[in-house]
Parts: structure tokens; sequence; C-alpha cells
């Protein structure tokens, strides 16, 4: 198969390595902007009156995986690269998610719920979405190679950072100021993560991957994000809800899935897949970045004629408020 004929040796550049220590620091920092514009009363509202919480579960293990399943039949992927594609789909939202929904002036408190539930419902969804999809694809037991400790972390690094941010929340001045400088880190970190990509492997990417696999890394986060807002549009959810649900639903832990793809398959199998993850994660973001400019280029273009239904925030922790000077 084409995943035995791609395993063409590539360094990272030194910049990308060099960078790595300061790029966690800025991810840890990031983290911490969403629990600044979210409010505990809303929390309990959510789960109170779960609806959008129920619809972006649905969307999250129902759209994904199936997404993933059905473009590695019709890109006619071989049985290595379809359950590379479909393990994407089977894992929980990142935390990406909540940074693109708080660009996009999602409901953060939706966001960070939807995230950790899809998180704390991984240890029992992935095993059994990877049963049944990946029967004929792979003989073992799949479900055994989920890194549930890596869950149980993934889950705690993302509420202890935005506890903190709940925390300064109390203190409006400081929340739109670590709001501001998150937002900031991270189109930085965007922006060099996308460049140092392309210099790692933007040379050989027609060698390395096929163009089938190129396409489906392309269209899997595009028809989740798409997907998620058809869906949550079909059940009336706000605008904001509605952008959370987009966020949440085509945004994947792309650190869970390599973690996996490491465990579960030996380098010679795999070949060139091992840098499947970072192309992925160069069409999510790029892919995410383009829904943001979207959705704050229609909101200022309807924002004069009133048409813009957004859920009420307080003045201290609505991102309106936030990113008007930006």
């Amino acid at each position: 198969g084409r995943a035995h004929s791609t395993s063409v040796p590539l360094a990272l550049p030194c910049g990308l390595t060099k960078m790595h220590p300061l790029a966690l620091m800025s991810m840890k920092s990031m983290k911490i902007s969403p629990g600044c514009s979210m409010e505990l009363a809303k929390i309990k509202t959510h789960f109170w009156k779960p609806k959008g919480l129920a619809i972006a579960v649905v969307a999250q293990y129902g759209i994904m995986p199936l997404t993933a399943f059905l473009l590695g039949k019709l890109f006619h992927l071989d049985p290595i690269e379809s359950l590379a594609i479909l393990i994407c789909g089977c894992c929980p939202g990142g935390n990406l998610s909540n940074i693109f929904s708080l660009a996009s002036k999602g409901d953060m408190n939706l966001s960070i719920l939807m995230t950790a539930c899809s998180t704390f419902l991984a240890l029992g969804m992935m095993p059994l979405l990877l049963y049944i999809y990946s029967r004929g694809l792979y003989e073992g037991d799949l479900g055994s190679k989920v890194p549930y400790k890596g869950i149980v972390f993934s889950l705690a690094t993302m509420l202890i950072p935005c506890a903190i941010g709940i925390f300064l929340n109390e203190k409006p001045q400081y929340a739109r100021l670590i709001i501001k400088a998150g937002m900031t880190i991270f189109l930085m970190s965007s922006v060099a993560v996308i460049a140092l990509s392309v210099i790692s492997v933007g040379n050989h990417i027609l060698i390395i991957f096929s163009p089938p696999l190129l396409g489906t890394s392309a269209s899997t986060p595009l028809i989740g994000f798409l997907l998620g807002y058809g869906l949550s549009a079909f059940f009336k959810l706000n605008h904001q809800c509605r952008r959370t649900v987009c966020m949440e639903t085509g945004c994947q832990n792309i650190q869970l899935w390599s973690a996996i793809l490491k465990v579960a398959f030996d380098p010679e199998v795999t070949g060139s897949l091992y840098f499947f993850p970072l192309l992925y994660m160069v069409f999510q973001i790029g892919e995410g970045l383009l829904l943001v400019l979207t959705f704050r280029v229609h909101e200022r273009i309807k924002r004069p004629n009133g048409k813009c239904n957004f859920a009420p925030m307080s003045e201290e922790t609505s991102p309106t408020i936030l990113f008007n000077s930006s």
C-alpha cells in the first residue's frame, strides 16, 4: 500500500525544535484565556438545560467518526491510512476549539463544558467507536491502544487553567489583558506552526502524502466545522452556541491522536504517516482561522441592522467588548 512506500527521511527544521519549549509555555498561557470569559451561573444553566451540550456531544461522536470512516472509503485509502484518519475522527475535541470559540465570540461556557465532556466521554466512547468502525481494517483490539492516562491528564490540564481563568475573571481588568494576550500568542503561534510545517515538509509533501490523503486531511476538519454549525442551526441554537458547536466539532485532540498512532503501529508500518497529524493540524488551524474571520466579518456587516442574535453576556466577560479594539 502507499503507507509502505512513502518512507522519505525528513527532519524537522531547527527552528521548530528550538521553539518547542516556548510553544508549550504559550499553549499553557493560552489555556487560561477561555476561563477568563466564563461565568459559573451560565455553566450551571448549560447543565440544567443541556440542549446545546447534548447537540455538541452528538456532533462530536456522531459526525466526526462517521465522516472519517466515509472519507477513507471515498478517497480509497489503504487500511493503514484509513485507520489513521479514523482514530483522529474518534478522538475528543481539543483545546484549540476553546481558542477558536473565544476568537469567534462563541459561548465559552458551552465550549469548555463540551471539551471537558467529550474528553471525559472519550474514556468509553473511543474504544467503542474504534471497535465499531475498525472492524475489517485492524486485526486486534484497537480500543486497547487508547491512552486512558493521557485522556485524564488532558482533562486535568484543561480544567485547571480554566479554573484559574474563572478566578481571574473576578478582576475584569486582568481578565481582559489575559484574553488579549492569549489571542496574540495564539495568532503568532499559529503563523509560526504553519510556516515551520511548510518549511519542514513543504518540498516533499506530494512525495510523502498521496493526493487522496491530502484531500482527506483537508476535508475532515472542514466537514466537521460545517456540519457542526448546520446541526446546531437545525436545532435553533443561538448564534454564539452555533459558533461554539462548529468549532468544537471540527477541532480534534491532535496530541491524543499522535499518541495512539505511536502506540498502535510500528514506524516501519506507518512510514510517513507520523507526519499526518502535523499536516492535519495545519489544515485544522488554517480552516479554523478562516471561519473565525468569516464570523467576525459577518457580525460586523450585520451589526448595524441588529440582526445578530447573540446570547446575553456581562460587560466584563463579553468577547464582543473585549475584541472591539482589535
